[in-house]
């Protein structure tokens, strides 16, 4: 998919008659460079926009490339194009230009109609001065097509192949699996037939292996019939902790001599924990990170847990490319049974035994039979003289009794509803009085929000009734997180400041699909675009002039950055047209769906359970109600940024037509230099607009100002004579489209009153309170073609006006809107 794409943009933006454009705006051998110079002024590549030189050897590759795909219809397009491009020596040899440029008198006439001139081949690359590269290629690219070369030939290694149908040595070490290794011999008339393979063997077998906490719960498991494992039982292999083989990798390329760390702290992922590894001479097998209990909260949802486990298994499956097979643990402890989704998590393990989940297919066994048909990793670069083996193995629980028990001697959890008394009344007291109140105060709730004051005044380590702060607060925690009570468990995590320890990865695979990410809200806010080490992540989210009031965000944000990083990966479509994935108003927009789309107004985001959330995000970022206002609509796309397919190109034509640049409010994106120093299909370009667009604090604002500057670049392009003169605001034609909207309505006989108080001139938006010649929250509720109407209006109101006016009255006159 990947491939498709970046293959099908290169071949629209940078092919031409003669071959391909290196990238845009390329002065290299056109005749307006100055050889003279070894750099180029600011701005000045804008001028090779439009007659950058065209690369015949690119066409060759295409060729190449043909041959390799086994698409015929590529090779002849591509050889077709070339034949007119050679050139001959004396002796009626080929000869392959470096490339073709366009002389001097046709630049005007080519910049106007592009690829329309005829362009003089350069002189390095004729008989006389051979350019070797382009001649190489043409070499094997006529060997190739002629059957006189076969690709293995120029390919001994086979890297054309995808990784698992390499031939590989097996060994000590993991290696990736050959599936048809031999098929890279076969001729490629052969081969055509499998072109369409799969990456991922169709009969892959995912190993499972359930370890049970206790053998008292291994019983219980029985009973419904599932067989489990305790880690006695697997004895001698060891169940680690992923932490823990975290630890042991720190040493690989370790070397204090030459000042390496070796391998950073970064968590092991799914398919590293799908190996069994051999370290110094035991065996050990790790759990996936799911199943770590860690100090944030998401771990004790099982309803989350159990797609985590689905997800994981068909992550492996997708992605798995070493030989033997992988073999995953899933660990279920004494908790589960009391959680009120232990049913469904029956229903997977049942599934799981019976060899298939979900399309997948899974064995489920005891590890010492598993083994032998497993991927096995050799830690080769651990000594037992650098090994520290403070290793905490997973352990075993033991209790009194090791025979059968009831299921009702495991505590079951209970449906916990409590009063919602405030306690925010008493910020203003003294530290005397919270501590009283909390004496008397029994309800986790009101717990919470006294502790929190406490917190905020005197500090973790202050002593209350001989426990410090923090020590009640995580009590309060333990409680809440055995109750599912989510609001209080977020804000017990939030003033114990705790983050999520995988999170990293997580915004680096949203960052390596070309997203930025935006952490914090108002002007406290970080804009990533690159990757942060894990030990960076605590400041990111608790900044250090953080309200009490946000603590909960705090938390909230990085529970849905987190399952965006797991969306991206597995569901990317999901943020198409989204460039800055602002966490905050991410929040805002699940909290506006979930009360005003779906109605529950009586529950706040942060009581869902962490499951709960995560499928709100999934709604809101996939918009499953059909039904949506258009107010609904414009404020969900305003708070995730979303803008429409080439919005870009379409700033960028506006831009162009725009002398004085586009402002709105307080900021301004000039026409130069941006123009001359960036291209529509730079990032850097869509950062800048990103930008401008980031003055609004108003999704519904945003989006109308997004719909404004589509309409713009409309009607500029169906009239390419017309151009603005000075700056357009956009926050005015937003003003002037509103107001057409309303001076509309009144003459349709349709009464202000349904929307303002009266229907006097001075009255007031129910909405903002402003004054209704001045507010503009009518154009949110209106409908695309009504607002596109009004703002189309707005539009050419402002190109008829003196100080906008181009000169070419009647052209002005006809302007063309739809």
């Amino acid at each position: 998919m990947l491939y498709s794409t970046t293959k099908e943009r290169i071949v629209r933006l940078l092919k031409g008659s003669y071959g391909f454009k290196r990238f845009e705006r390329d002065g290299f051998g056109s005749v307006l460079e100055d050889k003279t110079r070894r750099h180029y002024h600011k701005g000045e590549t804008k001028e090779f926009e439009g007659v950058e030189c065209e690369w015949p050897m690119f066409l060759l590759l295409m060729v190449i490339e043909g041959v390799f795909k086994n698409n015929e219809k590529q090779i002849e397009e591509y050889r077709s194009a070339l034949k007119q491009l050679y050139k001959t020596d004396k002796n009626g040899d080929v000869v392959v230009p470096k490339y073709y440029y366009v002389p001097k008198d046709y630049i005007e006439l080519e910049r106007e109609q592009p690829g329309t001139q005829l362009r003089m081949a350069s002189v390095h690359g004729s008989a006389t001065n051979l350019f070797l590269m382009g001649q190489s290629l043409f070499l094997i690219a006529e060997l190739l097509t002629h059957d006189l070369l076969h690709i293995n030939e120029l390919d001994p290694i086979r890297r054309y192949l995808p990784s698992y149908n390499r031939p590989r040595k097996g060994g000590r070490y993991s290696a990736f699996q050959m599936f048809s290794s031999d098929a890279a011999f076969r001729p490629n008339d052969d081969r055509k037939s499998k072109s369409n393979k799969k990456g991922t063997a169709s009969d892959l077998v995912v190993q499972v292996v359930l370890i049970a906490e206790s053998m008292r719960l291994q019983a219980m498991m029985a009973t419904y019939g599932i067989q489990t494992q305790t880690p006695h039982e697997v004895e001698p292999v060891q169940i680690w902790p992923p932490k823990e083989l975290v630890k042991v990798y720190c040493n690989l390329g370790l070397n204090k001599k030459l000042g390496l760390n070796g391998r950073p702290m970064r968590p092991i992922g799914a398919l590293g924990t799908s190996k069994v590894y051999r370290i110094c001479g035991q065996t050990v097998l790790c759990y996936p990170l799911v199943f770590e209990v860690s100090d944030f909260y998401l771990s004790h949802d099982m309803a989350l847990l159990i797609d985590n486990i689905k997800t994981e298994l068909h992550f492996v499956s997708k992605y798995w490319r070493l030989s033997g097979r992988p073999t995953v643990c899933i660990l279920i402890r004494e908790e589960h049974m009391r959680d009120i989704h232990f049913r469904e998590l029956l229903d997977l393990l049942a599934s799981l035994k019976s060899g298939h989940c979900d399309g997948l297919k899974v064995r489920t066994g005891r590890l010492q039979n598993l083994i032998s048909s497993s991927c096995v990793e050799h830690l080769d670069f651990m000594s037992n003289s650098d090994v520290d083996w403070d290793v905490q193995a997973f352990e075993q629980l033991q209790h009194a009794s090791i025979g059968y028990q009831s299921l009702t001697d495991v505590p079951q959890a209970i449906a916990y509803a409590e009063n919602k008394t405030d306690f925010r009344d008493m910020e203003h007291s003294d530290t005397w009085t919270l501590k009283e109140t909390l004496r008397s105060v029994t309800s986790l709730r009101g717990r919470t929000q006294l502790l929190g004051m406490i917190l905020a005044r005197e500090g973790p380590d202050h002593q209350l009734d001989g426990q410090s702060v923090a020590e009640k607060i995580t009590e309060v925690l333990g409680s809440a997180s055995s109750l599912r009570l989510w609001s209080v468990v977020r804000t017990c995590t939030a003033l114990l400041s705790k983050e999520v320890e995988s999170i990293s990865p997580y915004i680096t695979t949203v960052l390596v699909y070309g997203k930025q990410v935006t952490l914090g809200s108002g002007n406290n806010v970080v804009v990533l675009d690159k990757p942060v080490q894990p030990g960076e992540v605590h400041d990111l989210f608790y900044t250090k002039d953080l309200k009490p009031s946000m603590m909960v965000h705090a938390v909230l944000q990085q529970e849905v950055m987190l399952y965006c990083g797991k969306l991206m990966g597995a569901h990317p479509h999901l943020f198409k047209g989204i460039l800055n994935i602002r966490v905050a108003w991410l929040v805002q927009a699940m909290e506006y769906y979930h009360q005003s789309v779906l109605g529950k107004n009586e529950v706040a985001l942060e009581e869902l359970s962490p499951n709960e959330v995560f499928r709100l995000l999934v709604a809101v970022l996939s918009m499953e109600q059909e039904d949506l206002s258009p107010r609904q609509m414009r404020f969900i796309n305003g708070c995730l940024g979303r803008t429409p397919a080439n919005f870009y190109d379409k700033v960028w034509l506006v831009l162009q037509k725009t002398p004085g640049g586009l402002s709105l409010l307080d900021r301004t994106l000039p026409q130069q230099p941006t123009i001359s120093e960036l291209s529509p299909t730079e990032m850097s370009f869509a950062k800048a607009v990103q930008e401008l667009l980031g003055a609004v604090q108003v999704p519904e604002y945003n989006q109308v100002v997004a719909e404004a500057l589509r309409i713009i670049a409309t009607i500029l392009q169906r009239n390419p004579e017309l151009q603005f003169s000075q700056a357009v605001k956009l926050e005015s034609l937003v003003r002037d489209a509103a107001h057409i909207m309303r001076v509309e309505q009144r003459d349709e006989d349709y009464t202000t009153a349904s929307y303002f108080n009266t229907g006097d001139a001075k009255a007031t938006c129910p909405e903002c309170k402003c004054v209704e010649s001045s507010c503009v929250c009518i154009v949110y509720h209106a409908s695309s073609p009504a607002l596109n109407s009004c703002l189309a209006r707005a539009i050419v109101n402002l190109l008829l006006a003196k100080d906008t006016r181009t000169g070419v009255e009647r052209a002005v006159a006809g302007c063309k809107v739809s």
